[in-house]
């Protein structure tokens, strides 16, 4: 079947757009905790309320059957449009700190309806070649993960109000551009009632339940990597007795190259197999977690900012192979809420990864903090190679 060659560029930069609602508040954070007088404690909870509106929307969404039972591109205008609302809503003047952290919150809830929705509107477009897809899709989110250490420049010359009315004016742009220009796809199916228990009862095919246990043991390792990834950077500049050390700007390219792994995963998966890229991307990013005290303590600046480049390649790059994974073991009726469902598990997982080196940072030395995220590829590889 010829699918129209516009409609994955269209699906990756609506993507983008919208998902720019995720990032908002974490890149104009400084300026936001120092205007509503937020405390120690408003970084992690301003970031927390949007993984945590997440979490609650892509269970919903998942319990609901949402994204199954309407159409996919519909959800994700209407979704990119109460998005952006409560995006809006932090440029109050009358905000407290709690009005800030629900805004925050349902602007998490609202990307319930845009990222699993965008990997559910395009594995209904790409039946073959997913994984490629996938790749540019998930590409699109690393680039937009990277994107507060450039919204943090943009700050200090405009007014913070200015990126959040643009970043909502973002979000409506790429709804449109999806409800426009992205029909339902040819392989789509929808559902015709709700189905509470169907976010359970995928799991109990055995395929499924490896591709979603293999991704759950990857979110472990990546959501935490990308969040130390300006530790591991300014501890080795302190080793290195650097004080001109440009952290921000290489924790961008450590993330945003991201991208760069997923579209060569994608292309790579094609001729290889999705299961076996995946699996070799978290053997490697595995070994980096292991071996970071080393490159952290005894190599050269270059030498480590290299190794870096190359684990934020790896971390990243069997995250679509997962979401292609799962939505090819997942029952074509059931295909987004498969997809939000996992999402919604790996995201939690994220926060209990996040919490656990949070409090470890204080126990153990530092270099020996991300040797622990090598749990996360370990358990992922065995539920990708277990017999049973």
């Amino acid at each position: 079947m010829n699918i129209p060659k516009h409609i994955l560029p269209i699906i990756v930069i609506a993507q983008f757009l919208c998902t720019s609602l995720w990032f908002a508040g974490n890149g104009v954070m400084v300026s936001l905790i120092a205007h509503f007088d937020f405390g120690e404690n408003g970084l992690g909870n301003i970031t927390a309320a949007v993984q945590f509106g997440f979490i609650v929307g892509t269970l919903l969404f998942a319990l609901f059957t949402l994204t199954d039972r309407f159409s996919p591109s519909k959800v994700f205008l209407v979704s990119s449009i109460l998005g952006a609302i409560f995006n809006l809503g932090i440029v109050w003047e009358g905000n407290s700190s709690t009005s800030i952290l629900l805004f925050r919150f349902f602007t998490g809830f609202f990307l319930a309806g845009i990222y699993p929705v965008g990997m559910k509107i395009a594995a209904d477009y790409y039946e073959k070649g997913l994984g490629k897809a996938l790749g540019y899709l998930v590409g699109a989110l690393v680039l937009g993960t990277a994107f507060p250490h450039f919204l943090k420049w943009l700050a200090a010359v405009f007014k913070w109000q200015y990126v959040i009315y643009a970043t909502s004016a973002l979000a409506v742009l790429g709804g449109i551009l999806m409800i426009l220009f992205v029909p339902n796809g040819p392989y789509g199916k929808q559902g015709q009632r709700i189905d509470l228990s169907a976010c359970f009862s995928v799991f109990k095919k055995k395929d499924f339940r490896a591709a979603a246990f293999g991704y759950f043991g990857h979110m472990w390792e990546l959501y935490t990597f990308w969040a130390f990834v300006p530790l591991l950077l300014a501890l080795h500049a302190e080793l290195q007795g650097t004080n001109t050390f440009p952290v921000s700007f290489w924790s961008f390219w450590v993330i945003a190259i991201g991208g760069l792994g997923c579209v060569l995963g994608g292309y790579i998966s094609q001729r290889k197999g999705v299961k076996r890229i995946a699996s070799i991307s978290l053997f490697l990013s595995g070994c980096c977690c292991l071996i970071s005290p080393l490159l952290l303590l005894h190599a050269p600046t270059p030498i480590f900012i290299v190794f870096l480049l190359f684990w934020g390649m790896v971390v990243i790059a069997d995250s679509p192979l997962f979401s292609t994974l799962v939505a090819q073991n997942a029952p074509t009726v059931l295909k987004g809420t498969a997809l939000t469902i996992v999402n919604c598990i790996g995201f939690a997982i994220t926060i209990a990864s996040l919490q656990t080196i949070s409090i470890l940072q204080d126990l153990i030395p530092p270099q020996f903090l991300f040797m622990i995220l090598a749990v996360g590829p370990i358990f992922s590889l065995y539920a990708l190679t277990r017999k049973s």
